[in-house]
């Protein structure tokens, strides 16, 4: 959990409290500061940093919605340098499987439609490609489409990495959460929290190479690198668990 100060908060859906924290400025930082070469590239940075902050916001909205339709009350959600969370009351095993999935789904659910929405507004050239003249009339318009198209093509793209991303078995990701609550369905406890935390051991290990390989091939990294002692602590207490059980 968190320990910072909000730097401010406002409602968001339902009077929900969103609250941002300080280290976000890190992460505008990285997309605006490091890129402002120029003002093209400080707007693109800008505009990037912009769809990241959206985008996991509405991932957190997910979460809450789960959570919501289901009874169980949301404290707030909290927007940090990380990414995000939704801090909410706890729920039972299979409440707490549709929370965690509401998130990625979201994120699916965004890539699906600004995909579309971006494939709709492609022109359709009627009687071949256009001409050069016809393309000079309507300059504007053809360049005004063509960047929103870019955007949508970027958001997208980035709500599917994202979901990818929260898939991973890594703890406290979604995936890491829905890997520990379907093994729950299937083994016992200590037996489900060892397999976690040992998958979530290996996942954490490759996080860092996987991580800087991203950076130089896609351009995006996430500020969050999962607990090595806390998927360790986790192994070896479900292992501790699963002893005392057997006696």
């Amino acid at each position: 959990m968190q320990t910072e100060t909000p730097l401010f908060s406002f409602a968001g859906p339902w009077g929900l409290s969103v609250q941002v924290m300080p280290s976000l400025g890190f992460l505008l930082l990285l997309f605006v500061g490091f890129s402002a070469t120029s003002v093209e590239a400080a707007t693109w940075g800008l505009n990037m940093f912009a769809i990241v902050v959206a985008s996991i916001l509405l991932h957190e909205l997910g979460h809450a919605c789960g959570a919501r339709v289901q009874g169980v009350p949301v404290h707030r959600v909290v927007l940090y340098g990380g990414g995000g969370f939704c801090q909410h009351r706890a729920a039972g095993a299979r409440a707490s499987e549709f929370i965690v999935l509401m998130g990625p789904i979201v994120n699916l659910a965004l890539w699906a439609a600004l995909s579309l929405f971006a494939f709709w507004l492609v022109p359709a050239w009627s009687g071949g490609e256009p001409t050069e003249a016809a393309i000079a009339a309507h300059f504007d318009t053809y360049a005004a489409r063509f960047e929103l198209i870019y955007w949508l093509e970027t958001a997208a793209d980035l709500n599917l990495m994202l979901f990818v991303l929260n898939m991973v078995p890594v703890q406290p990701l979604d995936g890491g959460k829905l890997a520990h609550l379907w093994l729950l369905r299937v083994v016992s406890e200590p037996r489900a929290m060892a397999v976690a935390g040992g998958v979530g051991l290996v996942c954490t290990v490759l996080w860092v190479p996987a991580m800087i390989a991203m950076y130089f091939y896609v351009g995006f990294i996430l500020l969050f690198i999962p607990s090595l002692r806390g998927h360790w602590a986790m192994l070896r207490a479900g292992a501790r668990l699963g002893r005392m059980w057997r006696r």
